[in-house]
């Protein structure tokens, strides 16, 4: 049996953070991922690095992101992440887009994030290859974006070079109490000990949650992302939507990667493999657009489709359980991880060395589905 101080289950963008910040603590995880580091929704998303528009549950770990590590990462893991600090435009084409964005901006404003609301025309003078059809948006000046793939392998990286492990290709099938704490992590070869077990496995953490009686409600939403044939330079802000329905940005390289749904999961039969269409990406393309017209003639060059976990409340889970000590789950985010994985990896190394993290997560615990009494 191998035994570690840690074991991490899932070699995304959390677990790969979380391994290198356990590593500057002096702490070597062992982490377990059943394809390979990165396969899924870490290094196949829209990039965002984003404040604006979050659940104010979450912004705080968005905040202190972009203020404390996202300027300085590429220069600590020795890699360039491409992160671009050129703010967030959150486009509106009819008044109830206006009246969502109005909403979520005065949450932001109230917890001291620095954005506004706009007008189309404000919005054209600062992407001004937008159609007329936007009539308003929301403003971020400090939001931006970076390379999601580069960023996960470089976190996962450095922690190897500094004591982490790494094992792909085994797939977890339960975690084991011993004397009431969670102890094991049972896969289809191995059996792997220690005394902390973090579970961030996306939405397959709610199969492996529950072999210890844990239920995370969450469910499996397909996204699809677009990359088109490198363009000139047009902007380098983030986008996107009120309805969330699509997001994106230029890249260092000139290619537009944008993200999106198509609305038709129901009609995706083959749920484990490639999920992308000519259908579903053709939905994407026509909604893309509506919003920049110029872009008609680019060629797709690549797509992707995946399922995120998404939980019942939009945010994710990140917590100690009261219920089954020694497990940690980092989970359900629905979405939008990878803005705040640096602070999430730096939070679970907290919690894990200290028993408790800096930034208070409350609202995140896995408690709050629970009954009231």
């Amino acid at each position: 049996m191998s035994k570690s101080e840690v074991l991490i289950i899932g070699g995304g963008v959390i677990g790969c953070a979380t391994a290198y910040y356990l590593a500057k603590r002096g702490i070597k995880a062992t982490v377990l991922e059943k394809v390979q580091i990165g396969e899924g929704g870490s290094s196949r998303n829209g990039g965002g690095v984003r404040q604006s528009a979050r659940d104010v549950r979450e912004l705080p770990l968005a905040m202190y992101g972009v203020k404390n590590l996202w300027p300085t990462l590429s220069e600590e893991l020795g890699v360039d992440v491409e992160y671009y600090q050129k703010g967030n435009l959150r486009l509106g084409k009819t008044e109830a887009h206006l009246k969502k964005l109005e909403q979520l901006t005065a949450a932001s404003v109230a917890q001291g994030l620095d954005v506004k609301m706009i007008t189309g025309d404000e919005a054209r003078q600062i992407c001004p290859y937008m159609s007329k059809e936007v009539i308003g948006a929301s403003w971020c000046p400090t939001d931006g974006h970076a390379n999601p793939m580069i960023t996960t392998l470089a976190f996962y990286k450095r922690a190897r070079e500094m004591g982490a492990r790494f094992i792909t290709g085994e797939d977890v099938i339960a975690i084991k109490k011993i004397k009431g704490k969670a102890k094991q992590v049972v896969t289809n070869v191995n059996t792997y000990e220690a005394d902390t077990i973090i579970l961030a496995a996306g939405y397959d953490s709610r199969a492996i949650a529950k072999t210890v009686g844990i239920d995370i409600p969450m469910e499996r939403v397909l996204l699809e992302a677009l990359v088109t044939e490198a363009q000139p330079k047009m902007f380098e802000q983030m986008l996107g939507t009120a309805e969330a329905d699509f997001y994106g940005h230029q890249s260092k390289h000139g290619s537009f990667v944008f993200g999106g749904s198509s609305g038709l999961e129901s009609h995706i039969s083959n749920k484990d493999k490639s999920l992308t269409t000519s259908i579903t990406s053709a939905c994407i393309c026509r909604g893309i657009m509506k919003y920049f017209p110029v872009l008609e003639k680019a060629k797709i060059v690549r797509t992707w489709a995946g399922w995120i976990d998404e939980c019942v409340d939009h945010v994710p889970v990140i917590s100690f359980v009261d219920e089954v000590p020694g497990l940690i789950l980092a989970c359900a985010f629905t979405g939008h991880g990878f803005g705040i994985s640096p602070t999430v990896g730096i939070l679970l190394s907290e919690m894990v060395a200290d028993g408790k993290p800096s930034i208070d997560l409350s609202a995140l615990k896995y408690d709050r589905f629970k009954a009231k009494i």
